[in-house]
C-alpha cells in the first residue's frame, strides 16, 4: 500500500516506535521533528518571539521551547517560563466552580441571587449558576463596558442589567458572565477568588507555578508578552480579571493540569467529581459541545470543524443552544479545547482523554487563534493516527 510511503506517516511511525522501544532520546527527537515542523513556520510568519509546547502521551510529558521570553534580555524560553493564558483561565475556574459543587457548597441549579444576596431583586433571580458558567445567562457581553470593568463597580453593573435573550436560549461568549459564576463560588466557600485558588484548587491540583499574581521572585520567569504593532505589554486589572483572564502559568504546570484531567484517579475525590463536572456537555452549538469551561468535539474532529468552532464568530456571535437533558458525562473519543488570550500573549490547550494524549501552546504574543489550532490538530492528528 502506498499510504505506508507517506512521509507524514513514516514520522508517526518512527514516534510510536521510539515511545514504545527504543528509548526517550530518540523518542524526543522524533516528537520534536513533528513539533518543530508544526511551530517554527508560524513564528516566523506571525512575528512570534518565543513560543513552549508541552505534549503529554501515555502518561509522559515532553518539552518544547523556542525563541525567547524577552526581546530586551534575550532570556530562552523554557518549560518553566511564565505565560499569560488569557481566557484559559476560565477553566481553572470552571474546575473551582465544579469544585464547590462537589463539596456541597452550592449547586449549579442555584440562582445566582440565592448564592449572593447583593443580587437579590435583579435579572439574576432567574439565572442560574450553570448559565452563568456556560454563557447562557441571557447576552452578558464579551466584556464589561469600560464604566463598569472595576471590581468596585462591579456589582452595580450586574444589579441593573437585563437579559437581551430569553434566558438559556442563546451562547455568547462572554467574561462578565463565567467570571460572575467563579465569583459566586468563590463566595461560597467562604473567601476572596484569589484565595480559593492559591490555598485550595492549586495545592489539591499540585500546581506549584501557576499564579493569578505573579510574586516578585518569581518575575524574572514571567515572559514579556508583544502587542500585535510588536511593543512590550502585560495584562492589566479589570473586573473580575482573575475569574476570567488572570492565570499566568508555565507550560510545565500547564500540562500538569491537563494530565490531571486525563488522569484524575490520584487526586481527592471531590476534585475527581469537579473535574467530571467540567468534562460534562450542557448543551450544543453545532459541532461544538460545551462544557464547565471546556468546549469539546466528537474525535476525530476535522480541522475545518475545529476552526470553526474556534473562530471569531463563534466568540463574537449570539447562537442558538440545543441543552442535553440530562448533561451527559463524555466519555467516548472527544476532544477537549480552549483558546486563551491577552493583549500581548496567546495560548492554546486541547487534549483527547480516549487517546491519553495532550498538547499545550503558549506564546508571548496574541496570533489567530486559527494558527494555533492548526498547530494542536498537526501534533495531535500525527500522535493519534
Amino acid at each position: 500500500m502506498t499510504d505506508t510511503l507517506n512521509p507524514r506517516r513514516l514520522k508517526i511511525l518512527a514516534v510510536c516506535a521510539a515511545m514504545l522501544a527504543a528509548g526517550p532520546a530518540l523518542a524526543q527527537d522524533s516528537l520534536e521533528s513533528i513539533v518543530g515542523d508544526a511551530v517554527r513556520p508560524v513564528m516566523q510568519t506571525q512575528g512570534i518571539a518565543g513560543m513552549a509546547v508541552a505534549v503529554t502521551l501515555n502518561g509522559k510529558q515532553q518539552y518544547f521551547n523556542y525563541g525567547v521570553a524577552s526581546k530586551e534580555t534575550g532570556s530562552p524560553v523554557t518549560q518553566d517560563t511564565l505565560f499569560e493564558i488569557g481566557s484559559v483561565s476560565k477553566t481553572y475556574t470552571a474546575t473551582l466552580l465544579a469544585y464547590a459543587q462537589a463539596t456541597g457548597k452550592l449547586a449549579l441549579t442555584d440562582n445566582a441571587s440565592a448564592v449572593l444576596p447583593a443580587l437579590r431583586g435583579s435579572a439574576f433571580d432567574h439565572i442560574s449558576v450553570l448559565q452563568l458558567a456556560t454563557y447562557s445567562a441571557g447576552g452578558l457581553p464579551l466584556q464589561f463596558p469600560a464604566e463598569a470593568d472595576s471590581p468596585e463597580k462591579m456589582l452595580g453593573y450586574f444589579q441593573q442589567w437585563k437579559p437581551v435573550y430569553a434566558v438559556g436560549s442563546h451562547r455568547l461568549y462572554s467574561n462578565p458572565s463565567i467570571g460572575l459564576s467563579g465569583y459566586l463560588a468563590a463566595h461560597s466557600m467562604g473567601q476572596p477568588f484569589d484565595d480559593a485558588m492559591a490555598n485550595t484548587l492549586l495545592p489539591k491540583l499540585g500546581l506549584k507555578h501557576t499564579w493569578l499574581k505573579v510574586p516578585q521572585e518569581q518575575m524574572t520567569r514571567y515572559a514579556q508578552g508583544y502587542d500585535k504593532a510588536d511593543k512590550p505589554v502585560r495584562v492589566g486589572p479589570g473586573a473580575l480579571d482573575a475569574e476570567a483572564y488572570g492565570v499566568k502559568t508555565s507550560a510545565a504546570d500547564l500540562i500538569g493540569f491537563v494530565q490531571a484531567s486525563l488522569q484524575p484517579a490520584s487526586l481527592d475525590k471531590p476534585l475527581q467529581q469537579a473535574i467530571a463536572l467540567t468534562h460534562t456537555g450542557y448543551y450544543s452549538v453545532g459541532d461544538m459541545t460545551q462544557g464547565l469551561g471546556w468546549e469539546m468535539y466528537r474525535y476525530p474532529v476535522t480541522l475545518d470543524r475545529l476552526l470553526a468552532g474556534n473562530s471569531t464568530e463563534m466568540a463574537m456571535q449570539a447562537h442558538q443552544v440545543q441543552w442535553l437533558n440530562p448533561p451527559q458525562l463524555q466519555t467516548g473519543n472527544m476532544l477537549f479545547n480552549k483558546t486563551g488570550s491577552t493583549g500581548g500573549f496567546g495560548a492554546y490547550v486541547a487534549y483527547v482523554p480516549s487517546k491519553d494524549i495532550g498538547v499545550v501552546i503558549l506564546a508571548n504574543k496574541n496570533y489567530p487563534n486559527g494558527e494555533r489550532v492548526k498547530i494542536a490538530h498537526q501534533i495531535l492528528s500525527a500522535l493519534s493516527d
